[in-house]
């Protein structure tokens, strides 16, 4: 016998407190657990918040109460977390102290995703012309453009891919420097792979919640996102990856690459550290990584934090 149920209702014919009350001395006493399934407060309102003023929850049909501990016997047990993911937590908190409230800056998110040793994209911003085309010869093309400054780059057109040489650099620089709000131009090596998501948000009393799933439109579209509790172990992160409705394609289909996925699992475990060393995260986006066979990479992020 793992616990007890005990239904005991009432007839409005006599005073059931008495029996609460042993009931609830019996609930502080016994080694294992008693569930009390009340009359309902319609029915007899005084004798369950009498039962309840001594602190004890309570379940207001047998219905309910089954379908609780059913849920609470078929949850799995909470996973043992065997490794310790490495990453420079100093870094961390030097630059989560330094940044104001609100969303932070890319150099600041390149920062926190360098100290996590999550893999990112080679990139750089730029408010000078010749700058932005010296970096993008540098790094090789062909590149993409993003606004910097408003939020969502995509809606105000911000987003400009496979720039092939330094003379579309020089034109999409001016036309992408003209949208309202923007500050500069970042500038990234084009990657080539399956989008996949990985984010977080604070969830209210639990700590940080991080989800997992197919990335870019698909994560609007689909909405085929698996989620856990912070600290996610390995074995947690496996979970949400193979339990995602969109995993075949992730693991790859019809002659189609898939995804590493030891180092999207690796990934969702060092944001999952990244949120313990770092509590003022309150939403956190990394979408889309581009990943392949050989490797994962941060394209786009954003972070907000709230001290």
């Amino acid at each position: 016998i793992d616990g007890s149920l005990v239904i005991f209702g009432c007839t409005q014919l006599v005073d059931i407190k008495p029996v609460y009350k042993v009931l609830n001395e019996k609930m502080k006493t016994c080694k294992k657990p008693i569930f009390p399934v009340t009359p309902t407060i319609v029915g007899a309102p005084e004798a369950v918040e009498y039962l309840q003023s001594f602190g004890n929850s309570t379940f207001l049909d047998e219905v309910t109460a089954a379908k609780s501990i059913g849920k609470i016997y078929h949850s799995p047990l909470p996973a043992e977390l065997n490794e310790k993911i490495q990453i420079d937590a100093k870094k961390i908190r030097t630059t989560i102290d330094n940044c104001e409230n609100g969303y932070i800056s890319p150099t600041d998110i390149q920062s926190l995703l360098d100290a996590s040793s999550i893999a990112r994209a080679q990139e750089g911003e730029f408010d000078n012309e010749d700058d932005a085309i010296k970096f993008a010869e540098k790094i090789g093309f062909p590149v993409v453009m993003k606004v910097v400054g408003p939020v969502h780059k995509t809606d105000v057109g911000g987003v400009t891919l496979n720039v092939k040489n330094s003379n579309e650099v020089k034109s999409e620089f001016k036309r992408i420097m003209a949208i309202k709000d923007a500050k500069k131009v970042l500038i990234q090596n084009m990657l080539s792979g399956r989008e996949v998501f990985i984010g977080a948000v604070a969830a209210d009393k639990f700590g940080h919640l991080v989800m997992a799933g197919l990335g870019g439109i698909f994560i609007e579209v689909l909405k085929d996102v698996n989620s856990a509790l912070v600290p996610v172990s390995r074995a947690e992160a496996d979970s949400m990856i193979k339990k995602l409705k969109s995993y075949k394609l992730i693991e790859g289909t019809r002659g189609q690459e898939g995804i590493n996925l030891e180092k999207l699992s690796d990934t969702i475990c060092r944001v999952s550290a990244l949120l313990e060393i770092a509590p003022e995260i309150k939403e956190m986006d990394i979408n889309p990584l581009l990943g392949n066979s050989k490797s994962l990479t941060a394209v786009d992020a954003r972070i907000r934090i709230e001290k």
